[in-house]
């Protein structure tokens, strides 16, 4: 037999049960949920930033990090909904390397999954504690979310998973926002069948039970770029293309229609400096239609507290080991003019 099992893992109930989310930061969620939700619906014109590491490795470093946003989330309240990027998942093209805190609690140590699941929620309750804000991350494996449905405010589906019959179902029965992204392809039928199963009712086999959702009407998109058959990087978040998915969800009868541009991965051709640029530009595309302005509802942002990446093991404090991020210094004047530009 090709498997071998090595240990029974902890169910969700089980691991929220010993780290529980003390009753004050439950409210604290709830209120944050709203504001978030009240982007997607249109009752609030605040802008959503989801900002941080491109994979959240280390609890100090990551609190210490998402203390600097809730300084700079102080100063614009006003216009900026930030939306710490904790991201404990990380996928791998390959499937070799570092996958995450998930997987890794300690990136130099061999996987322990079971640990993963307590460093996780530990990190969470920790960052929200000390700054009040709630987290985004990836949902690499649906049926790991239940383990973290009470923490997160924000979830995105990769570019390889959101094609998955199980991601769009498990979206299904979220009560946060989802954000699809396009497939490597680029092709934006595929994303836009993925926000319609989403926000569509299920029935379906969810961690060894029949289940049964409503649908969930926060489910939207978002432009990651692609990549075309020579492995080249062609970005999405031009005027055009803001333009050309803006009329194909009119096509559709979908709740809330929303798109956020991530402006790391393809299409920066990761460089990270480039970020700066490409959300500039897409805050200029959002000025000048009324259509592509309510269409917008924010940006992604893959920043640190030090510029670039580093390899596992060089222990350079706050710099990511997986792709390379703005730096804290960069990413403050950043957010300070998406406010300004607003």
């Amino acid at each position: 037999m090709s498997f071998k099992f090595l240990k029974k893992m902890p169910t969700p109930a089980e691991i929220k049960e010993e780290f529980p989310l003390p009753e004050t930061l439950v409210k604290l969620k709830a209120e944050r949920d709203d504001m978030i939700k009240k982007v997607f619906t249109g009752e609030s014109d605040k802008f959503l930033l989801v900002i941080g590491p491109c994979s959240a490795d280390n609890e100090d470093a990551v609190t210490d990090y998402v203390t600097r946003l809730a300084k700079v989330q102080e100063k614009v309240e006003d216009k900026v909904l930030i939306i710490p990027r904790i991201y404990t998942n990380k996928p791998r093209t390959t499937g070799m390397g570092y996958k995450g805190m998930l997987h890794q609690p300690d990136p130099e140590k061999k996987p322990d999954l079971a640990a993963g699941l307590t460093a996780i929620r530990k990190m969470h309750i920790r960052v929200l504690n000390e700054t009040g804000l709630t987290a985004a991350d990836e949902m690499l494996y649906p049926e790991n979310y239940q383990y973290f449905s009470d923490i997160l405010s924000y979830v995105a589906i990769g570019a390889r998973s959101v094609e998955d019959q199980q991601h769009r179902l498990t979206v299904s029965g979220m009560d946060i926002p989802a954000g699809m992204k396009n497939p490597t392809s680029g092709d934006f039928s595929v994303m836009l069948n993925s926000v319609v199963a989403a926000q569509a009712k299920h029935t379906f086999i969810y961690r060894g039970y029949e289940v049964k959702t409503t649908g969930n009407e926060l489910t939207h998109t978002i432009l990651r770029g692609a990549v075309n058959k020579h492995g080249q990087c062609i970005p999405n978040y031009h005027y055009e293309d803001l333009i050309r998915l803006y009329n194909m969800y009119s096509e559709l009868d979908l709740k809330n229609p929303a798109v956020i541009v991530d402006c790391n991965h393809s299409n920066s051709a990761k460089q990270y400096i480039e970020q700066i640029r490409i959300s500039k530009e897409v805050l200029h595309s959002k000025r000048h239609s009324s259509d592509i302005n309510q269409f917008i509802k924010g940006l992604m942002i893959e920043s640190y507290i030090e510029s670039g990446s580093q390899k596992v093991g060089e222990h350079v404090y706050g710099k990511s080991i997986t792709d390379s991020c703005l730096g804290w210094a960069e990413s403050e004047r950043l957010i300070l003019d998406i406010a300004e530009l607003l």
